[in-house]
């Protein structure tokens, strides 16, 4: 019987697990892949001290399997990241966001010693740009933003209805053919108004574990 997407993602959560330290605090992301990753990690619940949640989403399913919540400010570093990806090249560079808590993403990330990439085979691409890529702005700046993305050549559009969990807007960015992800996230959040962007790029994950169908397969850097 073929694999469903589900199948795969939970064969990559499952191995996540062991890229997990004992009595650790791990950061934890957002998303269907990272549910997964929840569920897996409440099997093992006695052996971690508790989680740094990306969203507010993952904190409380996290707190639904009784794993403590800690605020990063209190954690401190951590020694391992485990998140999804909307897109990912074999380079480890990926557009994130597709659920909107991309700031926070970025932010555990950074505070993180390790960054593993979950996700299935259908997320690897050679090019990022096909996903549109979302970008978190400051609500008065809206407008002003989106005429910038329009001068470098991307067409934005308004996520409407949705708010992030930090009270900001998202413009989701398509037309863009991502060649230089370094240098295209730098300029995008020099621009004033942006509080950060979906490419991760200039942190890129350490480890991507993909679900494919013949099996999981682990790629670095």
């Amino acid at each position: 019987m073929a694999m469903t997407q589900d199948d795969l993602k939970r064969a990559v959560a499952q191995a996540a697990v062991a890229h997990v330290p004992a009595d650790c605090i791990v950061g934890v992301g957002t998303g269907s892949t990272a549910n997964f990753f929840i569920d897996e990690l409440g099997k093992i619940k006695h052996r971690i001290r508790g989680a740094v949640a990306s969203s507010e989403a993952s904190a409380k399913r996290l707190q639904g399997h009784g794993i403590e919540v800690v605020s990063l400010n209190d954690a401190g570093s951590l020694p391992v990241y485990v998140d999804g990806a909307d897109e990912i090249t074999r380079h480890l560079h990926m557009t994130k966001g597709g659920g909107g808590a991309l700031t926070r993403e970025k932010i555990v990330a950074a505070a993180s010693k390790k960054f593993v990439c979950v996700c299935d085979a259908s997320k690897l691409v050679d090019v990022l740009g096909r996903f549109p890529l979302p970008i978190e702005v400051i609500p008065m700046a809206r407008s002003y933003v989106a005429r910038e993305v329009v001068a470098l050549g991307g067409q934005p559009r308004l996520r409407t209805g949705f708010t992030t969990d930090n009270g900001n807007l998202i413009l989701d960015v398509s037309g863009l053919s991502i060649l230089n992800p370094v240098e295209l996230e730098t300029a995008l959040n020099n621009i004033a108004g942006v509080v950060t962007n979906g490419l991760f790029a200039r942190r890129p994950a350490d480890v991507l574990l993909l679900g494919t169908a013949d099996g999981v397969q682990t790629l670095t850097a």
